[in-house]
């Protein structure tokens, strides 16, 4: 079996050298990654020794380890073995630090990395002084060769070097030297065993004179993987366990060792370098399935469509790594079947022959087969992928209009109507730049009227009017339209008689709006003409010159009302006078706009802008500004006041201003003294040393420089009031000499009112709620009330055995219904009984203090005589309480104050303490009672508590009763002031009312 696989691969390797080339070109070899050798011997020139060592970062020679990346990356480093020796990223072997002495050949691995790549290759380099006899590297070894030694029947002994010495000059200097560098191990991969296989036997030549244990270290033996490596520690026979696979790991890098029986030391270790031989276990992956690709139609022989690309993971150094390519089948086969070839070695599909169409055949479907075993088909393993491949369109197909006329028709002062739509056809893949259809009109259309517009769904033409034709002028139009594509046409290709053709544009007459020659036009006039002057003729022209129309006027915008248009000629009278300081003149011009309509077919109309620009005349007297002012009551020259005037006339119908005082009243002038500032501004201020601070009105004349200049006499409101030091008003002064006006005074007045009204109501109130305080009877008097306090106890729960219970029983009904409809001779002895309820006395609105003590025994006498009042004459029934607890009795708790208390001073206290001082004084005159339960059992109990309760007729006294701890028999519970005796019989506890 073993010679069967070695002729195999003898053979491979001869007829892989001459398969695949393709004839007539020179194969280009594909780009691997990795190193181009497997084994580097660096040679060091004996110059770079620093007597016997070499230093840090010395470069030990100018030749290099290679190592092709196939991506130009900057980003593949490298690491060694060995911590002395390092290599470079160009692959220049050097120093990483300080070596004592190379004068014996030095091997280590170095190891390259890929940036993106996750794959790792390995090398092996050895260092070696020049003078030293190189071993031969295993690229030089011949392929027979290597599976003769990898295959050896009596594997080899590899002996620890012996060590000798050696004169090398006067001085006496001795050194060691190994006879021989060790070879690698070379391992083929998928071995079929049996396991585990010898390799190599590790001899020390003093085995003869003691005894010798051999160990190997460093990976696959006692480092990752594990155990990969074996050796017999007595006999140095080194085995491998298991098969190997050089995908995952190509080489191993071991250390033999031999020691003593004690462990001490014996030979130096010695390096062993295990290759593993790829054997051809891979088929080639693509790395796509499906690969698209384009060509453009109509290119030549030989042009590139695109590339597939297999991987083989075996050794591509050897015929097992190295893939083939070639074409299975071609879908379809038009016009040939054979459009296509691809590289045998690069993958790089090219067209074959001319042809390609894209509007026959838009795509091609290829088989391609990569072949590893440098494509053997018989000894090869192969596999396969689809290509795709588009034939992409270019402009062989100039577009052609369907026709060669065309004729539309448009009404005229039309615009953005479409009058014609061209069709065309372009064989051209649809909606691309050579399929999109450009039109121009060539000819006829001088004036720009028409443009042609792509439609981008059907690529028609559609001829639109972008500018208004008038039937008048033209009645037709001849246009010369031409076609063209967005993207040129190809090379080559010549453009259609077709791509030309001739439209006829008919005008249609329509009826045409009456145009005013001047629009707006523009007339000028002096403001105050009257009513009735005429200002311009507006008319307007009908542009329908073939037809006899009538044109009638009518006013559409007149903001002022001041103008009128003749129906007939379009004359403008006045109205009204024309004022220019009108609200609705703007800017000195004052618009209207009149409408012209005929009397065609369908009636027409257009409208004109009359601006009548209005030119001032002196017709607004000027205004005085401020109104009111502040002086001081003494002259001074701070004390003054700045007055200025407003005209609404224009320039030069305005300023400067005179101001001057009248001469009437004669106080005016004796008083008051008006000086100018400025043509627009002077100045008021005091005559007189010192006036009396009061308010005045001071009369001032005011007139303008028109011409003639008018006047107006304006009044300004004067405050004379005291002034500080500042020459500020003071606040008092201000007061007194601005006053208090009507509206003030007013305001002051109703406030005071409203204030009074509601002072009047709080009165009334109070002394309503008076009246209602004396009117309420009051049986005590308030500040001796304490009828609020409810007396609160502490309340227990039940019994540890009994805490389900339902208090709805010891709930007085709200309603008879239910008592009513029980069969008579039924009803429980706890419910109220049905009957009328007794009559109680009422109480007197007005009691007398003397009736009081007659009030209560009358409701006293009612309250025991009524049936219907809780707490009826009945055996009340209360839930069961359980047959026992597990707490002690408390009946032997009694009250502190039961025996040793006074309560002899409650009898002080008045009539509202009287029931205490009976139920607890040593002197009394009311029955007393004590509840005294009977326990049902162990554990039975009942807690009873007293409390009173408002009710609806006079006062009377409830019982409330809430489970308590266990008490014993005949003991008290509470006291409560009542004349009716209760029993309560039931399985739990009886309750009984002791006088």
């Amino acid at each position: 079996m073993h010679f069967v696989s070695v002729v195999i691969l003898t053979c491979t390797l001869l007829v892989g050298t001459s398969w695949g080339t393709k004839a007539g070109q020179p194969p280009t070899p594909p780009c691997r990654p990795g190193f181009s050798e497997s084994f580097y011997t660096v040679f060091v020139s004996r110059d770079l020794l620093r007597g016997q060592s070499i230093l840090k970062d010395t470069s030990l020679s100018s030749e290099r380890v290679k190592f092709e990346d196939c991506q130009h990356s900057k980003e593949v480093g490298f690491e060694s073995s060995d911590p002395n020796f390092s290599v470079r990223p160009d692959g220049s072997v050097y120093a990483e630090q300080e070596v004592a002495n190379l004068s014996e050949p030095i091997q280590f691995m170095v190891t390259a990395r890929g940036g993106h790549d996750p794959h790792i290759w390995e090398t092996t380099v050895k260092l070696a002084l020049v003078g030293h006899q190189p071993s031969v590297p295993v690229s030089q070894i011949g392929v027979e060769d290597m599976i003769a030694r990898a295959w050896d029947s009596n594997p080899r002994v590899i002996k620890f070097p012996r060590k000798h010495q050696k004169s090398s000059s006067a001085n006496g200097l001795r050194r060691q030297k190994r006879d021989w560098v060790i070879p690698p191990i070379n391992v083929p991969e998928n071995s079929r065993g049996p396991f585990p296989q010898m390799l190599v036997r590790i001899r020390s030549d003093q085995d003869l004179e003691k005894g010798i244990r051999y160990s190997i270290t460093g990976a696959g033996a006692d480092q990752p993987p594990i155990d990969v490596y074996n050796i017999d520690p007595v006999h140095g026979k080194m085995f491998v366990t298991r098969p190997l696979d050089r995908e995952e790991r190509a080489s191993y890098h071991l250390r033999a060792h031999a020691v003593d029986m004690n462990g001490n030391k014996v030979e130096s270790p010695i390096d062993l370098y295990i290759y593993v031989i790829d054997m051809n276990d891979n088929r080639p992956e693509f790395q796509n399935q499906v690969y698209n690709g384009s060509v453009a139609e109509g290119s030549k022989p030989g042009t590139l469509v695109m590339q597939v690309t297999a991987n083989d993971s075996d050794d591509d150094t050897t015929a097992n790594g190295m893939v083939r390519y070639r074409i299975l089948s071609q879908t379809p086969h038009m016009p040939i079947p054979n459009m296509f070839t691809i590289n045998s070695e690069t993958g790089d599909i090219f067209t074959m022959a001319a042809g390609l169409d894209r509007e026959k055949v838009s795509q091609y479907i290829i088989i391609v087969q990569a072949t590893d075993m440098e494509g053997n088909l018989n000894f090869g393993l192969s596999n396969t992928a689809t290509a795709l491949i588009s034939v992409t369109d270019i402009n062989d197909n100039p577009p052609e209009l369907t026709a060669r006329t065309f004729s539309g028709e448009v009404p005229e002062n039309s615009v953005n109507v479409v009058v014609a739509n061209l069709t065309v056809i372009d064989r051209d893949q649809p909606h691309s730049p050579n399929w999109a259809a450009q039109y121009r009109i060539a000819s006829g259309d001088p004036q720009g009227h028409f443009l042609i517009r792509t439609n981008p769904i059907n690529n028609d033409g559609m001829v639109t009017v972008v500018k208004p034709v008038d039937y008048e002028q033209n009645r037709a139009f001849m246009l010369t339209v031409i076609v063209s594509n967005k993207a040129s046409l190809a090379s080559g290709i010549q453009s259609s008689l077709q791509s030309s053709a001739g439209v006829t544009i008919s005008v249609q007459d329509v009826n045409e709006s009456p145009v005013f020659p001047t629009n707006p036009k523009s007339i000028r006039f002096e403001e105050g003409v009257p009513a009735g002057t005429t200002l311009t003729v507006f008319a307007a022209q009908d542009p329908d010159l073939f037809i006899q129309q009538t044109v009638r006027y009518s006013k559409l915008s007149d903001p002022a009302n001041w103008l009128r248009i003749n129906r007939t000629n379009g004359q403008i009278t006045t109205m009204a006078v024309l004022d220019r300081e009108s609200m609705y003149v703007r800017n000195n011009i004052y618009e209207a706009t009149f409408l012209a309509a005929d009397n065609g077919s369908p009636p027409a109309s257009g409208t004109g802008t009359l601006q009548i620009h209005l030119i001032d005349v002196n017709d607004n007297a000027p205004v005085m500004m401020p109104k009111e002012a502040q002086l001081c009551e003494r002259a001074n020259p701070r004390s003054k006041v700045n007055i200025t005037a407003s005209d609404a006339d224009a320039d030069p119908h305005v300023g400067p201003f005179v101001f001057e005082l009248p001469s009437y009243p004669p106080s005016v002038r004796r008083n008051w003294t008006v000086s100018r500032i400025s043509g627009d501004y002077a100045q008021l201020r005091l005559r007189i040393p010192y006036l009396d601070a009061e308010v005045y009105d001071v009369p001032i004349i005011v007139s303008d420089s028109g011409n003639p200049p008018l006047s107006n006499r304006s009044i300004i409101k004067v405050k004379v009031c005291p002034c500080d030091d500042n020459g500020d008003c003071t606040t008092t002064g201000a007061v007194a000499a601005a006053g208090l006006g009507t509206g003030a005074i007013i305001a002051i007045l109703i406030c005071i009112i409203i204030l009074l009204i509601l002072v009047l109501v709080f009165v009334m109130w109070m002394k309503r709620r008076e009246k209602e305080r004396q009117a309420k009877p009051l049986l005590i008097d308030p500040e001796d009330d304490v009828r609020d306090n409810i007396l609160k106890y502490d309340e227990e729960g039940g019994g540890e055995e009994d805490q389900d219970y339902d208090l709805s029983q010891l709930q007085q009904p709200e309603s008879v219904e239910h008592i009513i409809s029980k069969p008579v001779g039924v009803r429980r002895v706890d419910e109220r009984p049905i009957i009328a309820e007794s009559q109680y006395p009422v109480r007197p609105s007005l009691p007398h203090p003397g009736d009081i003590g007659d009030f209560i025994n009358d409701g006293l006498r009612a309250a025991d005589n009524d049936p219907t009042a809780p707490p009826y004459d009945s055996l009340l029934v209360f839930d069961y309480e359980g047959s026992g607890s597990t707490a002690g009795s408390v009946s032997s708790l009694n009250s502190s104050s039961s025996g040793d208390q006074d309560y002899d001073y409650l009898n002080d206290w008045g009539p509202r303490f009287k029931k205490l001082a009976d139920l607890y004084g040593g002197e009394t005159t009311t029955e007393r009672g004590v509840w005294v339960g009977y326990g049902g059992g162990p554990g039975g109990g009942i807690g009873v508590r007293c409390s009173s309760k408002p009710q609806a007729g006079p006062k009377q006294y409830h019982m409330r009763y809430s489970h308590s701890r266990p008490v014993r028999r005949g003991r008290n519970l509470r006291e409560c002031s009542t004349r009716r005796p209760v029993t309560s019989p039931g399985s739990a506890a009886t309750l009984f009312w002791l006088f």
